[in-house]
């Protein structure tokens, strides 16, 4: 398990715990943001060691409050990518406190070269944080993740973004991140 100083815990997701995710995944406020998985893929990523899943614990108990999914850990490239991260409550520092202790685990942990994820482009909220967190945007996916929530399906874009390891050494010697 690992924990920072702001009370967020990551812990691995048991099969026991996909009830939670999928949960999660239906919820109205998350869903626009996202693109769901069936069971069965969430099963996969529980089970196969190139994922790591995790439930986002925080407070004084273990109360779930999101879950984040990271996949490449066992690339040979060494590029892992935040394939999800999800956290319910918004406005207390969750969400970054967790994305810091993913950027932690890719680069310290798993020795990834580069970090990476791709966020929807009316996701401003998300994409001011990883903005914030030392991300750089490389570039959009036009119009690639179809959208059927709406009686016509509506297709969204994608913006990739990284952070390379050279790129994470300097702001941690900056004091920006964790050492």
């Amino acid at each position: 398990m690992s924990e920072s100083c702001t009370g967020v815990r990551l812990r691995p997701t048991m099969l026991s715990d996909l009830d939670f995710v999928l949960t999660v995944e239906q919820d109205p406020a998350c869903r626009p943001y996202i693109t769901p998985w069936e069971r069965t893929q969430h099963e996969g990523a529980v089970r196969f060691p190139d994922f790591r899943h995790f439930i986002v614990e925080a407070g004084a108990g273990t109360q779930a409050v999101g879950f984040v999914i990271l996949q490449g850990c066992r690339s040979r490239h060494r590029s892992i990518e935040l394939k999800r991260m999800v956290v319910m409550t918004q406005g207390r520092g969750l969400g970054r406190a967790c994305l810091r202790q993913l950027k932690q685990m890719a680069f310290r942990d798993l020795h990834a070269h580069r970090f990476w994820l791709d966020v929807k482009t009316h996701n401003v909220r998300a994409k001011a944080l990883y903005d914030s967190e030392g991300f750089v945007e490389e570039g959009r996916l036009r119009e690639c993740v179809r959208n059927e929530e709406g009686s016509e399906p509506v297709y969204d874009s994608l913006i990739v973004m990284s952070l390379l390891e050279a790129e994470y050494a300097v702001r941690r010697q900056a004091g920006q991140e964790a050492a």
